[in-house]
């Protein structure tokens, strides 16, 4: 009786099994079915002219995306130097700082932002940004992709802030040392890797964002020699010759969704060589 119930529990444990891993397949089954269309579609137009030249005039083939790979970094940048210290700080008050009731509003506005669609932020920042300043432009299109991330820093940075046991923060204060010197010394440099892969998280979320830059950068098809015009990206670039009637276009509008989602994989990738060590720990 016992040896039958064993093996009933052995098999009941493998079926269990077997349909776990069937369910992890079919989760990766569509980014593995994207990738290799990807791949498949795009790898023949990435090559040196393709990272290195501006796009060649319609119905001319040949040119490349190289235009648009800079302006993605320089877009990337300017959301940076907003989102990243207003996300942060703000997380710290949420975390350090303020009331309950306070902070449960705050936190509340920050889980709304974080769903709301992105067509929405380019709609908010071109009227207020781009007509008063009568045209699209770099800065406009950094200022919606770092109003993006806000909110996903804040909570990410509250979240591993509140990891740091209390104790680190009682000795501190024990000490003599102010509150401020504590949260910026002790705390916060305690959740560095949680506060940075946070940021990059960030920034994976925004880097394929189209619709907020049609309403801001609005594109470009040469270089950007001034914030205060408009500047190509990546999306932008891919979304315009994925709606254009020409075969070159196509293709490389291909391999331009095959090097944003390297571009992506490898910040999530860089995310991941931050976690380890935490994650390593943790299972110690």
């Amino acid at each position: 009786m016992d040896a039958s119930n064993h093996n009933w529990r052995n098999v009941k444990n493998l079926l269990m099994q077997v349909i776990a891993c069937a369910c992890a397949l079919l989760i990766i089954a569509p980014l593995g079915l994207v990738f290799y269309h990807l791949v498949t579609s795009g790898i023949g137009a990435v090559n040196w002219d393709f990272f290195t030249q501006l796009p060649k005039p319609v119905g001319e083939s040949g040119g490349g995306m190289a235009n648009a790979i800079v302006g993605t970094f320089v877009l990337l940048g300017n959301a940076s130097l907003i989102g990243v210290p207003v996300g942060v700080l703000g997380g710290i008050y949420l975390s350090e700082y303020g009331s309950s009731k306070l902070n449960w509003w705050i936190r509340f506005g920050a889980d709304v932002l974080n769903g709301v669609p992105s067509i929405i932020w380019g709609m908010v920042v071109y009227a207020l940004v781009v007509l008063p300043m009568k045209g699209f432009s770099a800065w406009a299109g950094g200022i919606v992709l770092g109003m993006i991330m806000i909110p996903l820093i804040m909570r990410t940075t509250e979240e591993v802030l509140q990891l740091v046991p209390n104790g680190y923060r009682e000795a501190s204060l024990a000490l003599g040392i102010a509150q401020w010197r504590t949260v910026v010394q002790v705390v916060a440099r305690t959740a560095l890797k949680g506060i940075v892969t946070g940021v990059l998280l960030a920034l994976a979320r925004v880097a394929g964002e189209t619709a907020p830059l049609l309403f801001t950068a609005f594109g470009n098809r040469f270089w950007n020699h001034s914030l205060s015009d408009p500047i190509a990206a990546l999306p932008l670039q891919i979304f315009s010759y994925a709606i254009s009637p020409y075969e070159d276009w196509h293709r490389q509008a291909w391999a331009g969704a095959l090097v944003l989602l390297l571009l992506i994989t490898a910040i999530n990738v860089s995310v991941r060589v931050l976690t380890r060590d935490r994650f390593e720990s943790n299972k110690r």
